[in-house]
């Protein structure tokens, strides 16, 4: 099963609620998850996915998700710390996710995280209970930041 335990030698993608929450320090991830980022930053920084940057915008515009400064602000601040990295959307990408093996629902946005993670051979740190059931597919490795 490609749920990865340990971390350290692994990229990392974050999707949109572990970037929020780890930018928070939120206590839903686990300590030893934190201390493994702290760990990875300094080797090797943490991919951002632009669609990360377009799902927290809209839930800043919905009003559901309120951040201390302008979002743009708070995106660029996020992405001058040398622990992240933007991972853009490149055309293999967006095509890869129109063409994700197996089961899957259709959310563009998770289709967008898997085939970032495939594209750069990541792991993908999710909550999300579909995400990590699709890793079990061996597709993408995943980790649930929670352990």
């Amino acid at each position: 099963m490609p749920i990865v335990e340990k971390l350290e030698k692994h990229k990392l993608v974050f999707d949109t609620h572990v970037l929020l929450w780890h930018m928070g320090g939120h206590t839903m991830l686990s300590p030893r998850f934190r201390t493994a980022c702290q760990h990875i930053q300094k080797e090797t920084p943490i991919l951002v996915s632009p669609i990360t940057i377009w799902e927290i915008s809209l839930l800043v515009e919905k009003k559901r998700l309120h951040l201390e400064m302008d979002c743009l602000d708070w995106f660029e601040q996020a992405l001058l710390d040398p622990g992240f990295q933007l991972a853009p959307i490149t055309p293999s990408i967006a095509v890869l996710s129109t063409r994700l093996p197996g089961s899957l629902h259709g959310d563009p946005a998770d289709r967008l995280q898997i085939a970032t993670t495939f594209e750069h051979h990541a792991v993908l740190v999710t909550c999300d209970e579909k995400i990590l059931e699709y890793g079990q597919n061996h597709f993408i490795n995943v980790h649930d930041p929670r352990r």
